[in-house]
């Protein structure tokens, strides 16, 4: 499970938040302070146990990358992603999914190629992007989606 490692910005007491909760409005767990994770914010690992509920669940909308870890491409983009998960933290949530772990979830969305980008609203496609794509290319994708809500 990954983690992030959140410091209390008023009693200094370390919280550990687990990635798929980072969204939640987390607390530390000492003096109840809210913790921001703008700065810490990584991508959701999600895989067919639980990509579903996470999506039906999701107060926001998500960005899914599904790559597989051999890919050279999906190396490639594999920063670009983290990059978008700190930018749109609280607007967005990013999520990945190895689609050599989770087929379910690969065949769910007809993935022919990886790296492939897909965008949920209301745990619906709204739309996707096949390919590694540059980071500005792909925030303004991000914007241009995000602008139809």
């Amino acid at each position: 499970m990954t983690t992030i490692l959140a410091p209390c910005p008023r009693c200094g007491t370390t919280n550990r938040i687990p990635a798929v909760k980072q969204h939640l409005s987390p607390r530390c767990g000492r003096c109840h302070t809210g913790l921001d994770l703008r700065s810490q914010a990584v991508p959701v690992p999600l895989d067919d146990s639980d990509f579903a509920a996470f999506v039906a669940a999701a107060p926001l909308p998500v960005l899914v990358e599904l790559y597989s870890p051999t890919c050279g491409p999906c190396h490639t983009l594999a920063p670009v992603i983290a990059v978008l998960a700190r930018r749109y933290f609280g607007r967005l949530i990013v999520a990945k999914v190895d689609v050599s772990r989770a087929r379910a979830t690969a065949a769910r969305f007809d993935v022919r190629g990886v790296p492939t980008l897909v965008f949920l609203a209301g745990g619906r496609v709204v739309d996707e992007v096949a390919g590694a794509v540059s980071e500005a290319a792909l925030a303004d994708w991000v914007e241009r989606q995000l602008a139809r809500r």
